[in-house]
């Protein structure tokens, strides 16, 4: 069975075998993927790892498959960019942005978790896959799906981004559009997932599925020269991205891949959808739901799954939360965009909108070396800019008006 030693309820600590199942039967905790550290640690190095093809696969043997890969050979070792525009914008020494826009099939950090899933989900003999989607998982399962043979059951709240709705449907799969938020979506396809025997990658593959985050966190690793970064701000939805960073770097730690690993694991929030955050702030285990009201779409669970979690892995970390309004998410994508010259969607505006509000409150020193999040490409939600960008300039086609213009504009 590879490296892969079972299944482990996160709550009781119970274990089970490698099957599709996702809560243990007897307290109904979370599952999730347990190794054996000493058999990878005699399988894997540095110098093995370097040498294998640039995508999420260099890192198998931390992943949860048995065979070859089935998915995401393009997918992976996306660009870790040395930030200095930003950094000096924000008052900083040194911010890296892992940028998670560009060198995936459809442009975001969920066509990592999918290549596993649909992986695991072949081994299992599954032939159909599905998922509960805000928009960017939704286009992973039925992009990745379609090349991997899968039939795909995609369900999305219908008030989701008419891009995000275009962006799924070029890949023919069955979209199903639910009149309902993100959470009564997915409570009605875990009942779906109880009825028929389909994978639902973000359900009953959950656990598999899950540790395809983790590759974020090796490629920080790895592309600082194997070394921990001191902090790194995550975008939190679910809540799962910022707990498998952080299993991430543990593993690399335990491993021997890093010396030291003191990395501080920020949670970034929109205010309009803000549970883990809040129970960050108010220093409580307890994850009170909200009813989502907030231009970062991408974001807007309001009953996190993983919130109780990712508040476990900030304290651990030693880090902190925070959240930002409508207007402060813009300004972090223009701000973004303008630095470095990527465009990334709301969600990478919560990031970089947050760690601005980070620094300014001195969670992050100026000294530090921080690394950014951005999860998905900005073209994916230009909606969100809507009455938020300023007009063209509009001329006659002289160059007598052309050159007006720029004497209004005090150029010349």
């Amino acid at each position: 069975m590879g490296y892969v030693r079972g299944l482990k309820c996160r709550e009781c600590g119970r274990q089970y075998p490698v099957e599709p199942i996702y809560v243990c039967e007897f307290c109904f905790g979370p599952l999730e993927v347990i190794y054996d550290y000493d058999k990878i640690k005699r399988a894997i190095s540095k110098k093995k790892i370097e040498k294998r093809d640039e995508n999420l696969w260099r890192y198998k043997e931390l992943l949860p498959i048995d065979g070859p890969p089935q998915a995401g050979l393009y997918s992976g070792f996306t660009p870790l960019v040395k930030a200095d525009n930003l950094a000096k914008a924000l008052g900083v020494k040194e911010i890296y942005v892992k940028d998670d826009t560009v060198a995936h099939p459809t442009f975001s950090f969920k066509d990592r978790v999918v290549a596993v899933a649909l992986t695991k989900a072949r081994e299992f003999g599954f032939d159909t896959v599905a998922c509960a989607s805000t928009g960017n998982l939704a286009h992973s399962v039925s992009a990745q799906g379609a090349k991997a043979g899968f039939r795909r059951f995609i369900f999305i709240p219908a008030t989701l981004e008419q891009s995000k709705i275009v962006s799924s449907l070029i890949f023919r799969p069955y979209l199903i559009a639910v009149d309902g938020n993100y959470d009564e979506v997915n409570r009605l396809c875990s009942e779906i997932a109880n009825r028929y025997r389909w994978a639902f990658v973000n359900i009953n593959i959950r656990p598999y599925y899950a540790e395809g985050s983790k590759t974020i966190g090796f490629e920080i690793v790895e592309q600082l020269g194997w070394r921990a970064p001191d902090n790194v701000v995550v975008p939190c939805a679910s809540g799962s991205l910022l707990t498998k960073i952080w299993k991430a770097l543990k593993e690399m730690k335990e491993l021997g891949m890093i010396k030291t690993m003191n990395t501080k694991v920020f949670a970034a929030q929109a205010l309009g959808c803000n549970p883990i955050v809040t129970a960050i702030k108010n220093d409580t285990d307890v994850i009170k739901p909200v009813k989502p009201q907030t231009i970062a779409k991408s974001l807007a669970i309001g009953n996190p799954a993983d919130g109780y979690y990712a508040y476990k892995a900030v304290k651990e970390s030693g880090g902190f939360g925070e959240e930002v309004t409508d207007d402060e998410i813009v300004e972090g994508m223009k701000l973004l965009a303008e630095t470095e010259g990527i465009f990334a969607e709301t969600a990478g505006g919560v990031t970089v909108a947050t760690a601005k509000r980070l620094i300014e409150q001195g969670y992050i020193g100026k000294n530090d070396l921080t690394v950014l999040c951005i999860t998905g490409n900005g073209l994916k939600t230009k909606e969100a800019l809507d009455e938020r960008m300023e007009s063209p300039i509009f001329i006659k086609p002289n160059i007598e008006s052309f050159e007006d213009t720029l004497k209004e504009m005090r150029i010349l």
